[in-house]
Order: structure tokens, then sequence, then C-alpha cells
């Protein structure tokens, strides 16, 4: 009895050796976690996920890893308050140009797609999306079923009840990019706000997939808007024979716009004016 109570003496000696040497050699509080904290209490605490983080507190610990980080999955909601954005960048260490940074959410689909078929499923785009891509003569259309709109935390998306399409008030939208995620259809895309020529089209082959095709609003591949450019702020994709734009050299002469005879291009700087949500 008595080595019994020995030995066990001897291990609870060795166990509390032990435990005192790791709570003196192994750090009280994580590598950075100081930095992590300062920034999470300046982050808006909405934990929506849009950065592609778990959460706020997830993309703290990123932003100190990596400050730079910031250019390229910004917080849309720091980016519209400037006292938090100077904050941020005195905890970052980095000059941030919000206006540069700021992006707003774009749909590429002009609506008015035929309806080849009636839907009666889940009324949402992704359960629709799963039957062939949808319900429409397009399938890479707009399917009009609201997922998009109800992930808005702006409340900046309605759909056109005649176009039966998804409309963005550029004016509320921040470009948090949770509208861009929802889609299953991948038409909406976040692109800078200084953007000016809004490509409406998400029509992605040269042909007619089997069955379906484009709508009379898609992109034709005509050219006309390249040619109709005097500024050289359209490029020519010659491999998806699509237009790109040069924002920076475009001067919104519209002559694009007047050249597409689909309507395919739009003023993308008007998009509020067109976004009135009905009452």
């Amino acid at each position: 009895m008595t080595l019994i109570i020995g030995v066990l003496a001897v291990v609870g000696l060795v166990c509390g050796l032990i435990i005192y040497l790791v709570y003196i050699k192994v750090p009280r509080r994580v590598k950075g976690i100081e930095k992590t904290e300062e920034l999470n209490a300046i982050l808006p605490g909405m934990n929506c996920g849009a950065c592609g983080h778990p959460g706020c507190f997830g993309y703290a610990q990123a932003l100190t890893a990596d400050p730079n980080l910031i250019a390229k999955t910004p917080c849309a909601t720091v980016l519209q308050d400037l006292e938090k954005l100077k904050q941020l960048e005195k905890a970052l260490g980095i000059t941030l140009d919000a206006s540069a940074m700021l992006k707003k959410a774009l749909v590429h689909c002009n609506g008015n797609s035929e309806i080849i078929c009636d839907y009666s499923g889940v009324n949402t785009c992704k359960a629709a999306a799963q039957l062939l891509s949808g319900y429409k003569k397009c399938p890479y259309a707009c399917l009009g079923l609201s997922d998009c709109v109800e992930v808005c935390p702006e409340k900046a998306i309605h759909i056109d009840p005649e176009k039966n399409v998804a409309i963005i008030d550029t004016e509320k939208c921040t470009g948090c990019g949770l509208c861009v995620t929802e889609c299953p259809q991948n038409l909406i895309e976040l692109v800078p706000a200084r953007t000016k020529i809004a490509f409406q089209c998400n029509y992605k082959p040269l042909r007619n997939v089997p069955g379906r095709e484009k709508c009379d609003f898609g992109c034709i591949h005509c050219r006309k808007c390249f040619k109709a450019c005097e500024d050289e702020a359209i490029e020519w994709n010659k491999e998806t024979a699509l237009p790109e734009f040069n924002q920076e050299k475009c001067t919104l002469c519209l002559k694009c716009i007047e050249a597409c005879e689909p309507t395919t291009l739009a003023d993308f700087t008007k998009a509020k004016k067109a976004a009135v949500v009905p009452a």
C-alpha cells in the first residue's frame, strides 16, 4: 500500500512539473491574437460571409496574416463607412482607396427570355436550375425566383415583373457579393463601381445549346459595338467572340450602345435611375 501511494505521489509530482513547464514556456495568448481582436472590433460584426471567410473574426485572422488581402476581398460594409475605413487603415498599416475598391453587382441578363415550359416545383432559382438549367429558352437566363433578393442585406434587388429579371439598384448596392454566390445561373458579377458600360448577356457558347437558344436581346457577336468605339475602349475577345470594356478609356459617348441592335449594352451609370422598386 505504501508503495502504491509513493508511486502515485511521484506520478503527481511529474505531472505537476510538466504542467508548470508548459505554463511558463507556452505563450498564454496565441500569436497575433491582439491584432486579430483589434481588427475584429473594427469590422461590422455582420458575419455575412461575403468576404469568403467564416465570419468577421475569421476575416480578421486572415487580415492579420496578410494585410494586403483586403485589396482582393474588401469588406463592402467598411468601404461605406469612412471612419471605420480610417481605423482599418491604421490597424493594418496600409492606405486604402475606397473609390477604387468599391464594387457593384451587375446582372448579365436583359430579361424577357421566352418561357418554354411550366415549372411548378420549389419556388427558388436553385431548384428550378436543376431541371435542364431552368424553364426558359435561354439556358443562362435569370430565372427571376428571387434567390438573390432574399439574401441582399441592403434590399438593393427586386424582380422586374415585366422582364422577369433581377434588377440592381446600384445606389443601394454595397458590393457585398452575397447575390453573386447565391445565383445558380452565375449571371451576377461584381464590377468596379466606376463601370460605365454594362454587358447584359450571359450566353456563353458561340453556338446554341441543342434545343435552347439565346433570347432576342442576347449578344449576336456582330462586333458593331467594337467598330463603333472611337476611343479604343472596347477590345474583341476572339476566343469568346465577346466585347471587353476598358472603363478607363471609355468616355461614355454611348456610340456602342446605339450600334448594338439586340440592346445587349446599357449605360451602367444610369442603372440606379432604372432600378426603382415597385410600390
